[in-house]
């Protein structure tokens, strides 16, 4: 049944949480107050995701398994970086559905998602364009027409605004069946054309490495993790680590941790009782001891005071 939602966040945990059934973990890199918005849609067999965010962030994506996904921006902004990759304007990365990666913006973003079966996208390529359009194994860039990427976009906004505007239109079985025939035509005639441009093998051995980086990270969520041990947990050098995470996730991979850090210890200061607990503790506990640094630290990353967050728990 053809259905949509459209939400807004304050918080990136949350916000992170909405994006299933695609795994993300948000690391806000950017200072002050977080908000986004995010639309989905369910054309049936056609997935939609449009959603704009106010700070920069990494985002660490694991997309389900068995659908076709490809991504643009949604407005001629700043580029976004995807596994060290930029994207620019006008092009379409072609994602590796069985693959992890990074997603890197620059400040304010603007992004769109579209997915369907990984069936489906093969005969339609077979079809409509003659074209193999079977996921590869590491990422593609697209360079389609202008004409058809305006096209493309034109038509993703246009759903945008029916679920924010007038979601009973989109609940309708035969108008969603007829916008989703026109977004794939739209869809797939960018695939069929333009300039493709592949991953390096510099690139593809960094992104290796930083598949081994993410594991370390996955493997404790909870826990405060530091340069020495990581570096030996991954098998590389300071240094080789230092140039794939500046390149992929645009910043060291100290910062990296100390944000990461941060983050785990404001979702512990939101889901403690503030009668419970104190923010020494919660310092404390992701490593810490600088507690005056660690509250300015804290207030320019997050636009408030550590006793603040925790004086408002989550409800």
């Amino acid at each position: 049944m053809p259905a949509s939602v459209v939400q807004t966040f304050t918080d990136p945990d949350d916000y992170a949480a909405a994006i299933h059934p695609s795994v993300v973990a948000l690391t806000v890199s950017g200072r002050g107050h977080f908000t986004a918005n995010q639309i989905k849609i369910d054309l049936h067999r056609l997935w939609l995701r449009r959603a704009s965010e106010n700070l920069s962030r990494v985002a660490d994506v694991e997309h389900v398994a068995g659908r076709a996904y490809f991504s643009f921006l949604a407005n001629a902004e700043p580029s976004i970086d995807y596994s060290g990759i930029r994207v620019r304007p006008g092009e379409i990365v072609r994602h590796n559905p069985r693959r992890t990666y990074y997603q890197r913006t620059n400040g304010p973003a603007h992004w769109a998602v579209m997915s369907l079966p990984v069936d489906d996208m093969v005969d339609l390529g077979a079809a409509i364009v003659g074209y193999d359009l079977t996921p590869r194994h590491d990422a593609l860039i697209l360079t389609p027409s202008p004409s058809a990427v305006a096209k493309l976009r034109r038509l993703h906004a246009a759903a945008g605004r029916l679920a924010d505007y007038a979601p009973e239109i989109l609940a309708h079985p035969e108008a969603a069946r007829g916008l989703e025939q026109a977004l794939i035509e739209a869809w797939v005639g960018c695939l069929g054309e333009g300039e493709v441009r592949e991953d390096r093998s510099a690139e593809r051995h960094h992104s290796l490495i930083m598949r081994r980086f993410r594991k370390a990270v996955e493997q404790n969520p909870d826990q405060p993790l530091y340069m020495p041990e990581l570096c030996r947990a991954i098998g590389v050098s300071d240094r080789t680590l230092r140039i794939c995470c500046q390149e992929q996730l645009g910043m060291s991979p100290k910062r990296y941790l100390l944000l990461r850090r941060m983050h785990l210890a404001r979702r512990a200061l939101r889901e403690s009782a503030p009668t419970g607990t104190t923010v020494t503790e919660i310092a404390t506990r992701y490593g810490f001891w600088q507690f005056g640094r660690f509250a300015g630290e804290y207030r320019s990353l997050f636009g408030e005071l550590p006793s603040t967050t925790l004086g408002h728990p989550r409800g």
